[in-house]
């Protein structure tokens, strides 16, 4: 701190050096950056929880990764938990939204639907075998619901692991859904090195489909 002179002013201290801005404007962008992280974890938390509206006709699985034993754990929780729901809700139409990755034995839709029969799910099934990320899960299982004559603005039920709900809300309202009427069952996570890995990947990944996602 400068001294203040007899006059009771401090003296100019002089212009800040290139160096002195270059650090004002990196702690402030680490400051913008840390509130903009904070905002979203406590966006994806708030959706992170079970919503029931009216009543679903549909349940649509996002899908996972799927390993050469079966899905994966993560994937696994998801349709675990979408079984619990279907042993009271057996009429449900259940769509399982997935294409195949480079290093997946099959379809991660085929998988899901070979996992929910092998455990007594026997009501409809429709696969969406051609997407690649969320917005594709999203928009082409609207596309298939939209020619089978579903209402995608209700009746519909999202299910996924709870960090991934905020991103598929949002780009089901984006893609011709309706976030307001949307039910949703968040499934737990347990791997625990993926739900570390997760609440950081989440956030960032919230912010690319907002912004690429259309």
């Amino acid at each position: 701190m400068r001294r203040k002179n007899k006059y009771g002013y401090r003296p100019y201290g002089g212009k800040k050096s290139p160096i002195q801005v270059l650090l004002w404007a990196f702690l402030v962008l680490v400051a913008v950056g840390v509130v903009l992280y904070a905002a979203l974890v406590v966006n994806m938390c708030l959706h992170a929880r079970d919503r029931e509206v009216g009543q679903p006709q549909v349940m649509v699985v996002l899908g996972c990764q799927v390993k050469p034993d079966g899905p994966s754990v993560l994937l696994r929780d998801r349709l675990d938990t979408a079984l619990d729901y279907l042993e009271d809700h057996p009429d449900m139409t259940v769509v399982v939204s997935g294409g195949q990755g480079k290093d997946e034995p099959t379809t991660e839709a085929r998988a899901m639907a070979d996992y929910l029969r092998e455990h007594d799910f026997e009501g409809e099934l429709l696969l969406e075998e051609t997407s690649h990320n969320t917005w594709q899960n999203v928009s082409y299982t609207l596309d298939l619901l939209t020619e089978k004559g579903y209402d995608v603005t209700g009746d519909v039920m999202l299910v996924s692991n709870g960090f991934h709900l905020a991103r598929a809300e949002m780009l089901w309202d984006r893609a011709g859904g309706s976030a307001d009427g949307i039910s949703a069952l968040a499934a737990p996570m347990s791997h625990k090195p993926s739900a570390v890995y997760m609440f950081f990947r989440e956030p960032i990944a919230m912010v690319k489909s907002f912004v690429l996602d259309r």
